[in-house]
């Protein structure tokens, strides 16, 4: 066994996990909040894996040259969850569907979450 073994994430069982409704419900907000520019995107370092929040970083980077380049002040974005849907395709992970209606159009965002070192961790995020 290698070092590094020894500090890889450790995969959790659901039964040791809470309901992730409330963390996908979080996760949503501050990711819309994070592409609004409104919330620093280190704030959700936690919630995220290593892949998965650099995806966000550079999201992110791309709304703020966006709303740069238009002039535009980051605004915080007003909207509705109108539905969270979720499966587990195994053990340990979750993945969900979550609606959003805002005041120009309606968004998915689709969000894995593994239990991973005992707590839920999103590995994958999608804001479409």
């Amino acid at each position: 066994m290698m070092l590094n073994d020894y500090f890889a994430p450790q995969p959790t069982s659901a039964t040791e996990l809470p309901d992730p409704v409330p963390l996908l419900r979080s996760l949503t907000q501050g990711a819309l909040e994070v592409l609004a520019g409104v919330r620093e995107v280190d704030q959700l370092a936690r919630w995220f894996s290593e892949d998965a929040f650099r995806a966000l970083v550079t999201r992110a980077n791309l709304s703020a040259r966006a709303r740069s380049a238009r002039g535009t002040a980051p605004t915080r974005p007003s909207f509705r969850i109108l539905s969270i849907r979720h499966a587990a395709p195994a053990d340990g992970v979750v993945e969900a569907a979550i609606v959003v209606a805002g005041p120009g159009r309606t968004r998915a965002v689709a969000i894995r979450l593994e239990g991973l070192d005992g707590r839920w961790r999103a590995t994958s995020l999608a804001v479409l």
